[in-house]
């Protein structure tokens, strides 16, 4: 069912954000809000949840449901699309390869097709680091190869495609944000990462602290200082601003363009085991697995472009505040 028009008619900024209920975008939602936009939220709830949204924003629809999503973008009189709707993880995408191209390429292509139906012409993609694959140096530039090596990051390759060629035919400007490992929490502690099943490194390593079960570090015999991956990790508000400033950037005419989000400074598994150990003052019981497949070894952001462009600065680039607002929201969400 839809939504009742609830958008101030003479408010000319009114956004539809896709995963609207899921960890970067219901970030990205309250940040939105905060900054006098009208947001509709579309989301199933397969990933997100119904408390992330605010009351009267959320409409509960599937991606694949294209002439449901038309008649909404022309209901809500939305101007924009932030589209995060996807699944994410690089290990079950290993697994279930078709789950992912039917999710992730399948649902864009439908919601650009009823955005093409309901005259909306600009869209804010919420793509991957994990384009690039197992890049030749960092850190990485936008201009580097593009060579996925997992369906995870094809999917979002085929979507970047999908949004090239929608705007050559239909005139669909885009922002692709290939972004890196989002982390942390809003700073009062409201909202935070609730995967199920969770499969990123911090709220595993802070569940271990809580409950005393180890987490599992999978491989410690990569080429790097300490043997562990190294990603950009980057603060989810941080994150959240980026989508905002490229939203605000197609709003007043710019063309489209790709945009590396990322704090410029790589941190490895056990530097971060590390962190969570200061910031709780508590030791992480872990244990080494193997390698997870399609793992590469090293990702960081070189994300000048990003600042030059759009004045894009982060604000809690230190993994310190990182963890503390996620150790905020852990132990405020736990039972």
């Amino acid at each position: 069912m839809l939504l009742q028009s609830v958008v101030d008619p003479v408010n000319p900024r009114k956004i539809l954000v896709t995963g609207g209920a899921g960890y970067i975008g219901a970030h990205t939602v309250r940040l939105l809000l905060q900054q006098g936009y009208d947001v509709t939220v579309v989301d199933d709830l397969s990933k997100g949840y119904r408390h992330n949204v605010p009351d009267g924003r959320l409409c509960q629809v599937n991606l694949s449901q294209t002439a449901t999503l038309a008649e909404l973008l022309r209901q809500t009189g939305c101007q924009a699309v932030v589209h995060f709707a996807a699944f994410i993880a690089v290990g079950e995408s290993m697994r279930e390869p078709e789950r992912y191209f039917a999710n992730n390429v399948g649902g864009s292509l439908s919601l650009l097709t009823a955005m093409l139906q309901a005259g909306v012409r600009h869209l804010v993609f919420s793509s991957t680091a994990a384009v690039y694959g197992t890049p030749h140096e960092t850190p990485i530039r936008e201009d580097f190869p593009i060579h996925a090596v997992n369906p995870y990051g094809e999917s979002k390759v085929m979507v970047e495609t999908l949004l090239r060629w929608f705007d050559e035919i239909h005139h669909i400007s885009s922002v692709c944000l290939r972004y890196f490992n989002a982390s942390g929490a809003d700073p009062e502690g409201h909202l935070g990462e609730e995967h199920q099943p969770e499969t990123h490194l911090i709220p595993l390593l802070l569940r271990a602290v809580l409950t005393g079960q180890p987490v599992t570090l999978f491989g410690t015999d990569y080429d790097t200082p300490d043997g562990t991956c190294i990603r950009d990790y980057i603060h989810v508000d941080d994150l959240a601003q980026a989508h905002i400033l490229a939203l605000e950037y197609l709003l007043s005419g710019g063309p489209s363009d790709q945009f590396n989000v990322g704090t410029g400074a790589g941190h490895s598994v056990l530097e971060m085991v590390r962190a969570v150990e200061e910031v709780t003052g508590r030791k992480v019981p872990y244990t080494i697995g193997p390698r997870r497949q399609g793992d590469p070894p090293e990702l960081v952001a070189a994300s000048e472009k990003l600042r030059t462009r759009l004045g894009w600065t982060p604000r809690y680039a230190d993994l310190q505040s990182i963890v503390e607002h996620a150790w905020r929201f852990a132990c405020k969400s736990r039972p």
